[in-house]
């Protein structure tokens, strides 16, 4: 299986597959030991693909696959979904969000397979006319909110390290980034702003969406500082299917086609989910049949509706794993965003021509971003939160108004805390990323209606 696998990449060691520079016994050994997990995780004897005799396990749909098969159909998903929404260009330099589970895990080893492939192709080419897509890695540490002893931290993340440095070929830039630098550069007061935030969240769920908006917040500032032009994220379709049964019960009904597309434009760094159509079982059986390390550690338990929704998600698998599936394309049938699409201005040249019609056909009407979005979870605005904000820019007369008027109704209630003076003291501690772009917003509505007073008739003015 390994070598049957095998990515080239001239000896320097592109993962499990790699057996370029092995030598022939050791190559014997891992397809052995392959063979052996495949068979302990078996559900039938035979490859529903190949035909092959050796043991297969189950997929989607209950078609059993040998190792080989197996290992393909993932590949294969990941590569379709990557080359047919134009997710990566060769000029592209993309960062990977890697948390250390299977999905992120699986994500680093097929993006790093296809760098392998590019520079292969590269060397080889007479013209070397198209440049290799670059590959990073961010890991957003929470530590600060973690309650493990610091040398067991320290352990995970040191361990997060080697999975990246140990793919050689394509050097891989790894930055490591703390939750709280994006309140402040400074250490202690990013930690003291970060804790008092989360603490002042009284709800569960609040508190959980909150985090994970800062993850996006943390994400986005290390491409923007490093040069990326992609974010990509492990999120494959058992995590939303959870996502999309979550959004649904905390009233997110109108922003969620916007969360379960391919391709998500509306950040400053557009970001992009290859693993939409790889179930979390797939993944982490893969992990298991090639040996990919994982470092789990550090994840944190969810609580409240969002842990509800993965525990009746988790039943739903056990009866039938194609229910998730199911849940995932039925919200893709919902009909997306503008943003949810890039451009065909550039993009297509890059393409196989069988592919260039799909964005030369871009509709022009649609290419310019006019949707409001959330200040903290960047949902788009639906009609009636876009009716209230325009009613409170007229009668606003304090900048706090102007701060809750930007959030949709789900941050409103689940993450700002009740009482004006505590909104207040809340937005204070938020990162500048988030409210400079409403100081901006309030200083220009403060001017014109400085500049709308002056033209107002005072009560006793008798017109003259």
């Amino acid at each position: 299986m390994a070598a049957a696998a095998a990515s080239s990449c001239g000896g320097a060691g592109c993962g499990p597959h790699c057996s370029s520079s092995a030598s022939a016994a050791a190559v014997e050994d891992a397809a052995a030991a392959a063979a052996e997990k495949v068979g302990r995780l078996s559900l039938s004897r035979e490859c529903g693909k190949c035909g092959g005799g050796a043991a297969a396990v189950a997929v989607a749909g209950g078609l059993g696959l040998c190792g080989e098969c197996f290992r393909a159909n993932l590949l294969g998903k990941f590569k379709l979904a990557v080359t047919s929404n134009a997710m990566v260009r060769p000029t592209d330099s993309v960062l990977l969000a890697f948390s250390g589970g299977p999905a992120s895990r699986v994500a680093l080893q097929f993006i790093h397979e296809m760098q392998c492939k590019a520079i292969e192709s590269w060397d080889v080419s007479n013209s070397q006319a198209l440049p290799v897509f670059g590959v990073g890695v961010a890991f957003v540490d929470e530590s600060v909110l973690c309650s493990k002893p610091r040398d067991e931290i320290e352990m995970a993340i040191e361990d997060i390290r080697s999975i990246v440095s140990s793919l050689s070929t394509g050097v891989k830039a790894m930055h490591i980034a703390r939750l709280e630098d994006v309140f402040s550069t400074e250490s202690e007061d990013g930690e003291r702003r970060l804790r008092e935030a989360v603490d002042m969240i009284g709800d569960d769920t609040g508190r959980e969406d909150f985090l994970r908006c800062l993850r996006m917040l943390s994400l986005q500032k290390i491409a923007m500082e490093n040069g990326y032009a992609k974010i990509m994220l492990g999120s494959c379709a058992s995590a939303i299917a959870c996502h999309v049964l979550s959004a649904t019960v905390k009233g997110q009904g109108y922003s969620l086609p916007a969360d379960v597309q391919y391709v998500d434009t509306r950040w400053e760094i557009p970001v992009v989910l290859p693993l939409c159509d790889c179930l979390a079982q797939e993944l982490t059986l893969l992990c298991e049949l090639d040996s990919l390390k994982t470092q789990q550690h550090l994840d944190r338990p969810l609580n409240g509706i969002n842990s509800l929704v993965a525990s009746f998600i988790k039943r739903l698998r056990e009866e039938n794993p194609s229910r998730e599936h199911t849940i995932v394309r039925t919200a893709q049938k919902l009909k997306p965003f503008s943003f949810n699409k890039f451009s065909a201005d550039g993009y297509h040249d890059f393409l196989p021509s069988r592919l260039r019609p799909k964005f030369q056909k871009f509709d022009s009407d649609e290419s310019t971003f006019s949707e409001i979005l959330c200040l903290m979870c960047g949902s788009p605005f639906s009609e009636s939160e876009l009716q209230n904000l325009e009613s409170t820019k007229h009668k606003a007369q304090k900048k706090i108004d102007l701060y809750t008027a930007h959030c949709c109704q789900s941050c409103y209630f689940q993450i700002l805390p009740a009482g004006e003076n505590l909104n207040e003291h809340f937005f204070s501690l938020l990162p500048k990323l988030w409210t400079g772009k409403m100081d901006t917003i309030s200083d220009s509505h403060s001017l014109l209606r400085d500049q709308i007073e002056e033209y107002l008739l005072e009560e006793n003015d008798d017109g003259n």
